[in-house]
C-alpha cells in the first residue's frame, strides 16, 4: 500500500514555485553570459563558475524535484557566482545591487501575504 502523499501548505506552494522560477530565470541569463562569451572575452573564474553554476542549475531540475534545499542551494550558489566576480572586479555595482533589495523585500512580503491568503474565503460582494 502506498503511503499517502504529503499535503503541502500554501507557503510551500508559494516556494515550490517561486524556486522553480528563479532557476529558470538563472539558467537563461547564465546561458546567455555563456552564449556571449563566443563573441566577447568573458575572465576565466567567470566562465568557470558560469559553467558550474549551469551544470548545477541543470541537475537541479533532476535533483530538486523533492529537495527544497537542493533548489534554495543551487539559486544561491549559482546566483552568487554571477555577482560576486563582477562586485570584486568594480565595488561600484554594489551600490544597485544594495539598490535592487528594495524591489525584492516587496517581492518577499508579496510572497508571504500570498502564502497566507485563505483560498477558502470567498470575496467581499458589493461594488
Amino acid at each position: 500500500m502506498n503511503a499517502p502523499a504529503p499535503v503541502r501548505g500554501k507557503w510551500d506552494k508559494v516556494e515550490f514555485y517561486t524556486s522553480w522560477f528563479l532557476l529558470l530565470v538563472l539558467i537563461s541569463f547564465i546561458g546567455t553570459r555563456l552564449a556571449f562569451a563566443t563573441v566577447w572575452q568573458l575572465p576565466t573564474i567567470d566562465f568557470v563558475l558560469s559553467v558550474i553554476a549551469m551544470l548545477l542549475v541543470l541537475a537541479s531540475f533532476w535533483f530538486g524535484r523533492h529537495s527544497r534545499r537542493w533548489r534554495l542551494w543551487t539559486i544561491g550558489f549559482a546566483t552568487a557566482t554571477q555577482i560576486v566576480p563582477m562586485v570584486i572586479r568594480e565595488p561600484v555595482l554594489l551600490f544597485p545591487l544594495i539598490g535592487a533589495l528594495i524591489p525584492i523585500a516587496i517581492l518577499v512580503g508579496c510572497l508571504m501575504a500570498l502564502s497566507k491568503k485563505d483560498t477558502s474565503a470567498s470575496p467581499p460582494t458589493g461594488s
